[in-house]
């Protein structure tokens, strides 16, 4: 309330729910532009009318952003969305984005209105991403878009259990003529992404009472890098001085000393084409769209050294040729594979597609709506520039390229609406509305190369074996009911229930309450009281994987898995929710609306990826260690019985390494990989594994402000804009620890299932408080788009490294407060021709460096490969990319 009077009293005014988004409309907007079918059974409902917060995001504000990408553009202009920035392994091709600080999972996505299928490719990052297989809405195009609808409120009981956070909606064009063609390329202001996008929209009346509308577009991204240089090969500190004295010629790897590419963007080439068709006759219609879309990516992982990959000369299959590189190592002659080390990537081939076939119409006063949608993901996932290090210790040969496996994922859905209005004598009919719902998903793993998965697997990314191997499935069957009611011309009442049955959860019922009040035309309150389910994914349930790294190997076992189930985990249960909401909609003056409501969500069961549990970790040493002669010196921690017990779990090294087929690569145990040399006491080198497990429950709470208003200035007009977003999440338990795995009873909160760095970042990795102010100006032929945008600070919580003067204490990575401007300038050049110029994030800004006397001093003065990726904190709000300049060049015919 106070944020709403403050907005009123200083006269500044932001995005609501009007002709279809205010920002985005003229003067001439048509009167029904606002009309929307997201969030009510009611037909030619009103957003301003509505009795949940709903925003409408036109096509042309979709278009002023400069990257071509719709997680994009939803981030820039909601506040309650927000991006991720950067993602481990797989997830760095798949970035996802979360409402309200949720899960990516807790927010349904529809196209016209039906459920879009999830990814093959779950995230197994941990925070508030962590398990999210949520659709990649990179394959929805922004020109085939006509308006976004998007509910900001718990909307399980009308749509389906997962819509926890809120549902978007991307409403396809349907014109039957003309089109566009956009050209548009950019870059960011100091490396790397450049961009290049063609993309064209065409209009088509095949016959009579029909409608075609395609779009297609061809995309490409290229790398950045945001990393530093790689200590362990560079700079005065005992390991580069070893290294690059054992293997002189690291200097001739590619970047050298910025060896290690991993943090920064990956290469993606992306080709996509979108339809809607229609026949419409009499009262009926007949309709289908759909989308096809292919993705080759590549994606940086962490270098390695030459140690990584030998074999013992004079050992079967190891002989030495002209132009071999070999080092002494103890009593061993080693054949380095690598002689300057290499460069892993990881490259996705990947194909998504979906189509739905519909029938519907009118029969008096009933409507009805049936139809299907089949989609599916399919990613196959390959190795480059790499080795195994095991097969060619043993054999003396090893590829450089690899098949690590496929993962793929399907959703077929069969829907029928029915509504009915009766008419019973109030201000308006009753209406009345019921669905079925039948939805039969698959999620499986395809086995690799066996090369890729042989002894210590692929470098970077171990194989998928025929025991990983899967196909799984579930079926769904749900009813819905929803009535509408106006007893009062001022007073409208809608509320739902639905009830689901799941092959492999049983049943449950969801209801909804909503009820709204005009006290005038320029006062309306409203409400919202609901119950939220959610099923696990497949993905989460099925998926397993194991990462080889340069000193660690860490996995995650999937849920039902004998190996997760002699660590004490079970399958996964269902998520529950409760949402509440309260808000207020002001219509002070013409062309103005100021719309403010509160939330509050209590998330029960909430799924998140488990703390890392260590079979082994290097600088946790037993007690009276120390380094055999000659070997380096140990820097272990100070011997601790309790923390010792808690690194070097056998249950966990025992998992592990059956896992591996029995073997834990030695490079993550030893020095170099040599035992004479000692235990690894490296920090970093670990052995550790985690789950996805029912593990918390979570309070989320809120404030969702929006406001516009449209000022004339004679030619001129300026479209105001103000929208602002407060969200505060607590995790408010943690479930126990299985009795299997260690429990300190001294330092309990050390042995938990979400440790107090996992509860760090679901709390605080998202902005507290989200602004964004735009005006949008035209005169004639030229326009100025002007946004800025606030995010407060947020940070996560890590162990201080070896040798920092805060060494083992808990120290926080802040990304500070900022306030980033995107601009774009535009000019209609001939009547089909419009050039547009734009920056996002205008003046460069960078996030908050991570602290380099806690943290980053340390790594540089042990040579630690955690310092060259760790200049910037990935996981700030707005990137660590930098700013984006980019040209646009639209043809409309």
């Amino acid at each position: 309330m106070a944020l709403a009077m403050g907005m009123l009293a200083a006269g500044t005014v932001a995005a609501a729910q009007q002709a279809g988004n205010a920002a985005t409309q003229t003067a001439a907007a048509e009167p029904q532009a606002d009309i929307i079918v997201t969030g009510t059974r009611t037909t030619g409902m009103r957003a301003a009318d509505s009795p949940a917060p709903i925003q409408l995001l036109g096509n042309d504000l979709l278009q002023r952003t400069g990257q071509p990408d719709l997680v994009t553009s939803l981030a820039q202009n909601l506040p309650s969305v927000q991006a991720q920035a950067f993602g481990t392994d797989l997830q760095q091709i798949n970035l996802q984005m979360k409402l309200r600080g949720l899960s990516p999972n807790h927010t349904l996505i529809l196209v016209n209105g039906k459920r879009r299928h999830g990814t093959a490719n779950v995230s197994v990052a941990g925070g508030p991403f962590g398990g999210s297989a949520a659709p990649d809405v990179s394959f929805i195009l922004p020109d085939s878009i006509d308006h976004v609808e998007v509910l900001q409120d718990g909307a399980a009981a009308q749509y389906g259990t997962d819509a926890i956070a809120g549902v978007i909606n991307f409403i396809q064009k349907k014109t039957d003529h003309g089109g566009t063609i956009d050209l548009t390329g950019g870059q960011y202001m100091d490396q790397g992404g450049k961009t290049y996008s063609i993309s064209g929209n065409i209009g088509l009346a095949p016959f009579d009472g029909a409608y075609l509308n395609i779009t297609a577009e061809k995309k490409h991204k290229g790398f950045s890098f945001r990393g530093d240089a790689d200590a362990s090969v560079f700079g005065n500190n005992p390991t580069a001085i070893r290294n690059l004295a054992t293997y002189p010629d690291l200097t001739k790897m590619p970047y050298y000393p910025y060896v290690n590419r991993r943090i920064g963007d990956p290469e993606v080439d992306q080709t996509s084409v979108m339809y809607n068709a229609g026949y419409q006759f009499g009262d009926f219609e007949l309709y289908s769209f759909g989308s096809y879309g292919h993705k080759n990516a590549h994606a940086n992982e962490n270098s390695r050294n030459p140690s990584v990959i030998y074999c013992v000369v004079g050992s079967p299959n190891c002989t030495v040729g002209a132009g071999d590189k070999t080092i002494v190592s103890g009593t061993q002659t080693r054949k380095l594979f690598y002689p300057s080390g290499f460069q892993p990537q990881q490259r996705i081939s990947e194909t998504d597609y979906s189509f739905t076939g519909g029938f519907k119409g009118n029969v008096g006063d009933t409507t009805f709506d049936l139809a299907s949608t089949y989609g599916r993901d399919v990613y196959h996932i390959y190795v480059e520039n790499s080795g195994n290090a095991s097969l060619y210790r043993n054999t003396g040969f090893t590829p450089t390229s690899f098949y690590i496996g496929e993962l793929k994922a399907s959703q077929w859905s069969n829907t029928l609406d029915v509504t009915h209005q009766f008419d019973v004598g109030l201000a308006e009919p009753i209406t009345v509305a019921a669905g079925l719902e039948y939805r039969h998903e698959t999620y499986g793993l395809g086995a690799g190369d066996s090369s890729s998965y042989y002894g210590s697997g692929a470098e970077s990314f171990f194989g998928f074996s025929p025991l990983n191997q899967s196909n799984n499935s579930r079926n769904n069957f749900s009813q819905y009911l929803d009535i509408t009611i106006k007893p009062t011309d001022k007073w409208l009442i809608d509320g739902a229930v639905r009830h689901e049955h799941y092959s492999d959860f049983g049943n449950t019922t969801v209801f909804k309450l909503t009820s709204r009040y005009d006290f005038t035309d320029a006062i309306a309150i409203r409400g919202t009281v609901s119950t939220g389910f959610r099923a696990p994914t497949l993905a989460e349930e099925f998926y397993q994987g194991i990462n080889v790294s340069t000193n660690y190997v860490n996995g995650i076992f999937a849920p039902n898995s004998a190996a997760a189930a002699g660590l004490g985990f079970g399958n996964l249960r269902p998520e529950k929710s409760t949402n509440y909401s309260v808000g207020f909609v002001l219509n002070p003056m013409p062309r103005m609306t100021i719309t403010v409501d509160g939330y509050w969500i209590e998330l029960r069961n909430r799924i998140v990826m488990s703390s890392n549990f260590y079979g082994f970790r290097g600088s946790y040493c037993p007690q009276g260690y120390a380094a055999p002669a000659g070997a380096p010196p140990a820097t272990c921690q100070p011997f601790n019985e309790n923390l010792y017990k808690l690194y070097n779990q056998q249950a966990v090294y025992n998992a592990m390494a059956a896992a591996l087929g029995g073997e834990i690569p030695p490079a993550t145990l030893f020095v170099n990989g040599d035992p004479a040399l000692g235990r690894n006491t490296d920090s970093a080198a670990a052995v550790y594994v985690q789950t996805f497990v029912n593990g918390i429950t979570m309070r989320t709470r809120g404030i969702d402000a929006m406001a516009t208003y449209a000022s004339d200035f004679g030619r001129a007009r300026v479209d105001w804009s103000l929208s602002a977003n407060y969200n505060a999440n607590k995790v408010k338990s943690i479930r126990p620890l299985p009795s299997q795995l260690y429990f300190s009873q001294s330092t309990p909160d050390l042995t938990v299932l979400q440790d107090r760095y996992a509860v760090a970042s679901l709390e605080h990795s998202t902005p507290r408080f989200r602004a964004t102010a735009g005006a949008y100006f035209t005169l004639g032929k030229f326009s100025a788009n002007l946004r800025e945008s606030y995010y407060s600070g947020i940070y996560t919580l890590g162990i201080a490294p070896s040798g920092s003067p805060v060494a083992g204490q808990d120290v926080k990575t802040r990304v500070n407060a900022a306030f980033l401007t995107d601009l774009e300038l535009s000019y209609q050049i001939a009547k089909p021709i419009r050039i547009s110029l734009g920056a996002n994030n205008l003046f460069n800004k960078y996030p908050t460096k991570t602290p380099f006397k806690e943290i980053r001093q340390a790594q540089l003065n042990t040579g630690s490969t955690s310092y060259a990726g760790s200049l910037y904190p990935t996981g700030s709000p707005f990137g660590y990319n930098g700013g984006y300049y980019y040209a646009r060049a639209s043809v409309k015919f």
